[in-house]
């Protein structure tokens, strides 16, 4: 067998790598920034500002709230082809069941808003509502809101998971 001489790295050769490596590098890093940008756009608010006028308004709404002493149970009952049962009940302070009211419930992603589901909830009986949706497992924030002609009277926020 004929003997081969090693190859000679060559200045050319060198500069040939150097640019090929950035090359990648820079490459990897305009791809993962596209992907990053396009994928979540970073803004929890659509105007902070807004958000900031309206912090007192809830703050005055919550102390409301808590003057009630209301009792509002939620159950999130999930079931095997991805729907999750919500149930509902409502007491006031005596124990008298909160009927006539207007419920509403969302379950929010908390990594995305683009996934938040709005449930219909229903009153069966006196104090007594019920929905349904189709919810992917993981991790939710249950909002549940009751209302009555239009004025939000109570707000609740909690992290399930639904498995």
């Amino acid at each position: 067998m004929a003997r081969t001489e090693p190859r000679q790295v060559t200045g050319r050769m060198v500069l040939a790598m150097m640019v090929a490596f950035f090359a990648v590098i820079i490459g990897v890093n305009g791809f993962m920034a596209h992907e990053a940008l396009s994928t979540f756009r970073g803004v929890d608010a659509d105007s902070a500002y807004r958000a900031g006028q309206l912090f007192e308004q809830e703050v005055a709404m919550a102390k409301a709230q808590d003057a009630e002493h209301w009792q509002v149970d939620a159950k999130v009952m999930p079931s095997g082809d991805g729907t999750a049962f919500l149930d509902v009940v409502a007491h006031d302070a005596s124990g008298a069941p909160l009927s006539g009211m207007t419920a509403t419930a969302v379950f929010a992603r908390p990594t995305d808003r683009h996934l938040d589901r709005t449930i219909n909830i229903n009153e069966d009986r006196p104090g007594h509502y019920q929905g349904a949706a189709i919810v992917a497992a993981g991790q939710w924030d249950l909002i549940l809101e009751l209302s009555r002609q239009g004025d939000r009277l109570f707000r609740s926020k909690n992290r399930v998971v639904i498995k």
